[in-house]
């Protein structure tokens, strides 16, 4: 998915030592590489997450960049970072956006399309 010819790829995974299943606790790790596909230079600014579990509760989560960094990706570049999600099911889903400023200083949102995070063998 794309906007602003931004695209965003995710690849996630299961954090089976820091989880706690009785507890309710599962971590998921999530790698998101984002490549700036346009002839433009832009800066992530801001993001946004909605997170649902198995159960429907839903944990939204805003704040400025992302790993504590605001990058600026010139045309062909990328910026690759890792974060995690804590849930209280071994099933659940994040999507978002991104909110970025271009060189003029105009505001976009990239889309971040649903991707899932499931303990791995679980029957869904």
């Amino acid at each position: 998915m794309s906007s602003g010819n931004i695209e965003v790829q995710v690849v996630t995974r299961f954090l089976e030592e820091e989880s706690e299943p009785d507890a309710e606790r599962y971590v998921f790790a999530y790698t998101i590489r984002i490549v700036n596909r346009s002839d433009r230079t832009s800066q992530l600014r801001n993001r946004h997450w909605i997170i649902t579990d198995a159960a429907g509760e839903v944990e939204e989560v805003r704040g400025e960049g992302v790993v504590g960094q605001q990058p600026v990706l010139e045309p062909d570049a990328s910026f690759e970072y890792t974060s995690g999600a804590i849930l209280k099911t071994p099933v659940g889903a994040m999507q978002g956006a991104y909110e970025f400023e271009d060189a003029e200083g105009r505001l976009f949102d990239v889309p971040i399309p649903p991707f899932s995070l499931s303990v791995p063998k679980m029957v869904h």
